[in-house]
């Protein structure tokens, strides 16, 4: 079997507190099943070229950092299109990294459960980029099967626990208010997540973009 490779669009350093606890450095990857209306990425998802690196690549590329990873206890996190879309990657970049380093992957849950449950044991920490919990405001925001990645979250939380999963609930404006998202909340909260982060989409007037 061919080794598994990752779609590379760009390494983003010495980020602090943002990705997981300590220094990490986020591995932006190529490929998402979802088309969502303030989507930050869809101009790199679209148009930039991606480099396909081995495991062992992108282990001594992301070496430099060896001493800030061991240090702080961060690691690399993988996002920018869909991270389990390549969870064999994951678990041969796991095999091959330093033990030491942690990983984390920022996910939809909008892959198939086989994906998801490859990437167990692979992944320290899970980032879950919800939308919304009410499926019709997930289906015309993103595209999406909002019932795919409430399965998957659950089957989620069942494997890892709820300690090693950050759901992520954002304010859309033109598609949730504050009351969908504490309905958001409330749902997450009774499904046994633990580790809520709301906040809200700051979308600029003539661009179809999102500034977190």
């Amino acid at each position: 079997m061919a080794e598994p490779r990752y779609p590379l669009l760009s390494l983003s350093r010495l980020r602090m507190e943002i990705d997981g606890p300590g220094v990490t450095t986020l591995v932006a990857g190529a490929g998402c099943p979802l088309h969502c209306r303030w989507c930050i990425n869809k101009t790199l998802l679209r148009d930039a070229p991606a480099e396909q690196v081995s495991a062992g690549e992108l282990t001594e590329r992301l070496r430099v950092d060896d001493l800030y990873f061991r240090a702080t206890g961060g690691g690399v996190c993988f996002g920018g299109g869909e991270a389990l879309l390549h969870a064999a990657f994951l678990r041969r970049f796991r095999a091959v990294c330093p033990s030491e380093w942690r990983i984390y992957a920022e996910t939809s849950l909008q892959v198939s459960p086989e994906l998801l449950r490859l990437s167990f044991g692979a992944v320290d920490a899970y980032i879950v980029d919800c939308k919304d919990m009410d499926r019709e405001i997930y289906r015309r925001y993103t595209g999406g099967d909002g019932a795919l990645m409430e399965e998957n979250l659950r089957a989620l939380l069942d494997a890892v626990g709820p300690d090693r999963v950050l759901v992520r609930v954002p304010l859309i404006p033109g598609y949730n208010s504050m009351e969908d998202q504490q309905r958001s909340v409330e749902k997450l909260e009774r499904m046994g997540v633990r580790r809520i982060d709301r906040f809200s989409y700051l979308v600029r007037d003539n661009q179809e973009e999102a500034l977190l």
